[in-house]
C-alpha cells in the first residue's frame, strides 16, 4: 500500500469515524487548504513584482472580465457549501455528508466548489493584472487538485459509496460540464 493509498484510508477512517474526531481535524484541514490558496495568490504577486513583465495594468475591460469570473466563481463555490450543510456535512473531506450528493451543480460536475475556486483565482489574476496567477499559479493549483482528487478523494469516495460513486463518476465530468448531456 502506497503513501497515497494510506492517506486515502486515513481520510476514509476519519470521515466514517467519530464525530468528535471529525470536528477536531476539520478546522486544521480547512485552514491548510485555504492557506494554500492564499499562498498561491500571494506568491503570484511576489513573482509579478520580481519579474515586472508578468503584470498588466487594470483597465475597464480587465475589471469587467474579472467580474465575469469572480461572481460566478463565488456563486458556484457557495451553492455546494449550502448543499453539504443541509445534508449534515461540510465541504472538508474529513466531515462529508453521509450520502452522495448528485443533484444541483453536482449533476453537471463532480467538483463544483473547486471549479468555482479556479474561476475565482483566475478572476483575481485578471483583476490584479497578474499574468503569473493566470498562467502559472492557477494552472499549478488545478494540477495539484486533480492529482489529489485522483490519488486520494476518488479512492475514498469509491470505498465509501461503492458502485453508486463509480456510476456517478462515469456520467459526470470532474470540472468541465458537458454541453450535450448523455443519458
Amino acid at each position: 500500500m502506497g503513501v497515497w493509498d494510506r492517506y486515502a484510508e486515513f481520510v476514509y477512517r476519519v470521515a466514517t469515524g467519530s464525530k468528535r474526531r471529525r470536528i477536531r481535524i476539520m478546522p486544521v484541514a480547512a485552514l491548510f487548504f485555504f492557506g494554500l490558496v492564499v499562498l498561491f495568490v500571494f506568491a503570484s504577486f511576489w513573482v509579478d513584482k520580481w519579474l515586472a513583465f508578468l503584470h498588466f495594468d487594470s483597465t475597464w475591460w480587465s475589471l469587467g472580465l474579472s467580474m465575469l469570473l469572480l461572481i460566478p466563481g463565488c456563486v458556484i463555490m457557495e451553492w455546494p457549501v449550502i448543499a453539504f450543510l443541509r445534508a449534515r456535512g461540510t465541504p472538508v473531506p474529513f466531515n462529508p455528508p453521509p450520502k452522495l450528493i448528485t443533484t444541483g451543480l453536482y449533476a453537471f460536475v463532480r467538483n463544483p466548489m473547486l471549479l468555482g475556486l479556479f474561476l475565482l483565482m483566475l478572476g483575481l489574476g485578471v483583476l490584479f493584472g497578474s499574468l503569473s496567477l493566470i498562467f502559472i499559479f492557477t494552472p499549478l493549483f488545478i494540477l495539484l487538485n486533480v492529482l489529489y482528487l485522483k490519488a486520494i478523494e476518488e479512492k475514498e469516495m469509491e470505498k465509501k459509496f461503492g458502485e453508486e460513486y463509480l456510476e456517478y463518476k462515469k456520467k459526470v465530468p470532474m470540472f468541465i460540464p458537458r454541453l450535450n448531456k448523455r443519458k
